[in-house]
């Protein structure tokens, strides 16, 4: 039943129907967690990390940094919670925490182009802030 859940979850995420992919996510994380029931950590991860990103778009940024900390709890190995919870940091100038988010995902995976991206420019745009004694 709750594997239906998470794909009908991931369905509405696809296809942009993002309250009713929220509205989903939310039930199948309350359910591993309140149930206390195994859940995949692969799956819980992307449940919070999609989750994240719904909170992301509206640009409810502690909401969506709390899910991506939550996915990374649950899966320490996937690098894109860490992704995106480095360019909400980055979004906010907190350089320092975008850079570090920024270079674990490229200790998980080299060749995550954007990630490589983000740090230069976190890396430069931290230079920048430090040159004018901010």
């Amino acid at each position: 039943m709750e594997q239906g859940i998470l794909n009908e979850a991931h369905t509405a995420f696809n296809n942009k129907n993002f309250e009713k992919a929220e509205e989903l996510y939310t039930h199948y994380i309350n359910s591993c967690e309140k149930l206390a029931r195994e859940c995949d950590a692969s799956e819980l991860a992307v449940a919070l990390n999609n989750r994240g990103q719904i909170k992301y778009f509206r640009v409810d940024f502690k909401e969506a940094v709390e899910d991506y900390t939550l996915a990374i709890k649950a899966k320490n190995e996937f690098e894109v919670p860490y992704y995106n919870r480095g360019l909400i940091h980055y979004r906010l100038g907190f350089f320092e925490d975008a850079e570090t988010d920024f270079k674990r995902v490229l200790a998980l995976n080299p060749h995550f182009e954007d990630a490589k991206q983000s740090l230069q420019q976190t890396i430069m745009d931290r230079q920048e802030k430090m040159n004018r004694g901010y």
